[in-house]
């Protein structure tokens, strides 16, 4: 049997928790800034691009680090934000592109 389907129940429910990490429209959006800026970046700055509140921000990006989507740097009373794992950016894009291609009901 190939590897890549050889997966264990724990695997499994790894991959479903991810997929439903996600899925909020927020966190989608917080990676996608994250994927476009050239450096680390506090949750002013991303607060400020997408024009949420820093309290959902601040929550959201708890839920990304706890799942390692993204990483935290912290400089003395900051913490700056990179992407943690590009290979979710690319699941992310192909799901774009199925998007595009699939009309929605």
């Amino acid at each position: 049997m190939n590897d890549q389907f050889d997966l264990t129940s724990e695997q499994i429910t790894k991959i479903a928790k991810i997929y439903q990490i996600l899925s909020n429209r927020i966190r989608l959006e917080i990676l996608l800034f994250l994927r476009h800026v050239e450096q680390a970046v506090n949750v002013s700055t991303i607060v400020d691009h997408l024009h949420l509140a820093q309290p959902i921000v601040s929550k959201q990006l708890g839920i990304l680090l706890k799942y390692q989507l993204v990483k935290r740097r912290k400089h003395g009373n900051h913490a700056f934000y990179t992407l943690g794992d590009s290979d979710v950016i690319q699941m992310i894009d192909a799901i774009m592109t199925h998007a595009k291609h699939e009309p929605m009901p």
